[in-house]
């Protein structure tokens, strides 16, 4: 029989900046991602916003923060932030 930590699948954790901290105790995070295309090998840059829960409302636009996936909390949140990177300048 598996223990508890072993039944559970890993978490994704992804690293963004944040583009909106608006809303109360949510940030929108943008992703960006860079690829090689896979016929012409030309580095490919793509980005993808997401929406993550900020508890206690500690990111402003601009920081670079982690975020890791959770079980739905909204119609668009699925993540919640974990820590603050970097602060923005």
């Amino acid at each position: 029989m598996a223990t508890p930590q072993e039944s559970v699948a890993s978490r994704k954790v992804r690293q963004g900046v944040v583009v909106s901290a608006e809303r109360d105790k949510t940030i929108t995070v943008r992703i960006d991602t860079a690829a090689p295309h896979p016929m012409y090998k030309k580095t490919v840059r793509r980005s993808s916003k997401l929406h993550a829960h900020d508890e206690n409302n500690e990111a402003h636009a601009g920081d670079l923060v982690r975020v890791i996936e959770c079980r739905p909390l909204s119609k668009q949140k699925r993540w919640r932030l974990t820590e603050i990177v970097e602060r923005a300048k």
